[in-house]
């Protein structure tokens, strides 16, 4: 293979430098970082990359916050004093390291490999910091596996069930639909290069439909707005499929050729006329047949599927059942129709193919179960937590169980963190990280279809370093390897690129981006066939297990003491957890005024948010742009964010999803009342 001409800037004077955003956003974007005396001043979008065209969000623009920030962890440290208090002593490297190899060893020894337990997600990084050294080494030692199911896993299991995670319509292509219905999903706050070309389209005469429980910025200027009650996006569909076929708008004939399960699909929609979908969920009747009716008659139509309907106990079912609809009724096979979720999948990296050993025969422990791990799993128990690439006291459900595992002073907790995050707080060793400006990686696009390089613009600050090094340091001193590769960061990323489809590492080694072959714009069912094994859709796939049965509904789990629904949807200020440290204010709970004035509540006032797991106390924001029973608080939200130091997650149980074992964020049932007036 050709030598990887990519590098750190030789000269720490004044210069630009070409990187990219893994940060956990479908359209990685590229960027162009100005560095004066070995300090980032501007962080800029490129044109590189034909989605980005220039334009970045805040939250990368002023990325260089947190390489800075004051609560940035710049050397190893060991606990002193009581866990949660936040007090360390500094190390050295080799010293935290070998500590963390000792208590490794005597797990082991104690309780078996499987005491160990790697927890991360690593949806903000990118091909080489996670699942690459990391998987490497924690499957050579034999730890517990993780299901990383806390995000994606229904979404993910549905598009593989029905279409084989086909590739989407793309960012451009919106521009030639005449009905767009973005349902779960907000790119203003998260995949802004969509938002564009949507308008775009409405220029051009297409109706915007938007479906979300929030008024989002989209939706404020759709054509028609429904605002479903958390969890009931399963009915709303299956009665729109029972309509397209009632009304003779379903294209029988496509189906015949290009879909199995029809008839099965068919009878799990025929209960729910669309009168009683509007009963369940909230929505006017009269706007459910108005989107039916445009839905039948209008094409090109596309679907923006997000992951907002998927965090619920019906959420696979209802994906399943969304990107069901332009089959049903024929929109595939045209420029601007058929729907978009996540591309991930285009690029051909396959992870058993990269990290290269086998999976090993250990635990399996859901991520979304983080508690009920630290506290009640006792055959082996977990001895060794080793948290990296998250923040889960402030990302997983049942929050109060997380910290009440992360107290016992039997466990030996290690995180490697940029910042002092919550989770950072509860270590017993914090390694340093260096952020995507500070090190190698490989980006790749989810909804704008490029794959990047990402190369370091500054040194590492402090002491920090990637997960390449420390998996590798930890493999040599724990005996899974005979000696250190000794790659560094440049042969890592030689020994990935050499594992991927042919023709992207040429381009990955120029610094250009690599735009999916024959997949730019590609054309659903024309340019890209579902890769499911007949090549069809398969609208009733009777081999995904459904805890409700497949396309089965779950009522709602509001009670009387408990009425309001909780969702915690993403935020224009972070990305996940991430630059949660730079929230300047107390968080604010969206509530509706049918549901604030009966309660006292007004505007500013501090308020009590409460359940049978826990309560968080924040501020008031009442607000028409959230239905009424419906409340809202922002994802990812530290500690420091809230009058109380909990967050919506210690309201959010840990009950999994129909399918795939995904969170139930948006099952938290809730009451709220005043606690102080403003």
């Amino acid at each position: 293979m050709a030598e990887l001409k990519v590098a750190p800037p030789k000269s720490w004077g004044h210069s630009t430098v070409h990187t990219a955003c893994p940060l956990d956003c479908p359209d990685c974007c590229s960027l162009d970082v100005t560095v004066e005396r070995g300090k980032v001043v501007k962080i800029d979008g490129s044109h590189a990359a034909p989605s980005t065209d220039g334009y970045i969000c805040g939250k990368v623009r002023h990325f260089d916050r947190r390489v800075y920030h004051e609560d940035r962890i710049l050397h190893p440290a060991v606990r002193k004093g009581a866990k949660g208090a936040g007090h360390f002593e500094r190390v050295t490297w080799d010293e935290a390291l070998d500590l963390i190899a000792e208590r490794m060893l005597e797990a082991r020894d104690k309780f078996g490999s499987a005491s160990v337990l790697p927890y991360h997600y690593g949806g903000s990084n990118g091909v080489l910091t996670n699942e690459f050294t990391d998987a490497r080494f924690f499957r050579r030692f034999g730890a517990s596996r993780l299901a990383r199911t806390v995000c994606a896993a229904p979404t993910g299991a549905a598009a593989v069930a029905l279409y084989g995670r086909m590739a989407g319509v793309s960012y451009d292509d919106y521009e030639a639909a005449r009905l767009i219905v973005v349902w779960g999903c907000n790119p203003s706050a998260s995949g802004i290069h969509l938002v564009s070309h949507i308008k775009q389209a409405q220029k051009n005469g297409a109706k915007l439909v938007v479906i979300d429980p929030r008024r989002t910025p989209l939706a404020r200027i759709a054509d028609l707005y429904l605002a479903p009650k958390p969890g009931t996006d399963l009915p709303v569909a299956l009665s729109l499929i029972r309509q397209l076929f009632h009304r003779g708008q379903a294209d029988l004939q496509w189906l015949a050729s290009h879909a199995t399960g029809v008839e099965e699909l068919r009878a799990a929609a025929e209960p729910w006329t669309i009168e009683r979908a509007a009963e369940e969920s909230g929505i006017d009747a009269a706007a459910m047949r108005q989107l039916a009716d445009w839905y039948g008659t209008i094409s090109p139509a596309v679907i923006r599927c997000g992951w907002g309907q998927e965090r619920n106990r019906n959420g696979g079912g209802a994906t399943m059942a969304i990107l069901a609809l332009p089959a049903i009724a024929g929109k595939f096979g045209v420029r601007g129709g058929g729907y978009t979720m996540s591309n991930s999948s285009v690029w051909g990296i396959q992870a058993e193919k990269v990290i290269d050993v086998p999976v090993q025969d250990s635990r399996l422990v859901n991520m979304n179960h983080l508690g009920r791990a630290l506290l009640d799993y006792k055959d082996p128990p977990v001895s060794v937590l080793f948290v990296y690439n998250c923040n889960p006291v402030a990302t997983v459900p049942d929050q109060n169980r997380i910290i009440r595992g992360l107290m016992r002073e039997d466990l030996f907790t290690v995180v490697h963190e940029q910042v002092m995050t919550d989770t950072a707080a509860y270590a017993d060793v914090v390694l340093p990280a260096t952020t995507f400006l500070e090190h190698y990686d490989l980006a790749k696009g989810y909804g704008a279809y490029h794959l990047h390089l990402v190369q370091p613009v500054i040194q590492p600050v402090g002491e920090s370093r990637p997960n390449h090094d420390v998996f590798e340091e930890l493999s040599v001193r724990l005996g899974l390897t005979e000696e250190t590769l000794d790659l560094g960061e440049c042969g890592a990323l030689l020994d990935l690129t050499s594992r991927l489809p042919e023709g992207h590492a040429a381009a990955i080694m120029a610094q250009q981006p690599v735009i999916a072959p024959g997949q730019n714009n590609p054309i659903q069912f024309v340019d890209v066939m579902p890769k499911t094994s007949d090549q069809k859709a398969h609208l009733f796939p009777a081999e995904v297990e459904s805890q409700n049965g497949l396309y089965g509904y779950a009522p709602d789990p509001a009670t009387d003491a408990h009425p309001l629904a909780l969702i915690s949807p993403a935020s224009e200020h972070t990305v996940s957890s991430t630059l949660g440290e730079l929230r300047p204010s107390v968080a604010r709970l969206k509530i509706s005024p049918a549901d604030a004035h009966p309660r006292a509540i007004a505007d500013g006032d501090q308020i009590r948010i409460f359940n049978d797991l826990g309560e968080v106390h924040c501020e008031a924001h009442v607000t028409p742009e959230i239905r009424p029973g419906t409340v809202s608080l922002p994802k990812g939200l530290w500690k420091k964010s809230t009058l109380n130091g909990f967050t919506s997650n210690a309201l959010v149980p840990d009950s999994l999803t129909d399918i795939a074992g995904g969170a139930c964020f948006n099952d938290a049932r809730v009451q709220v009342a005043l606690l102080a007036r403003h």
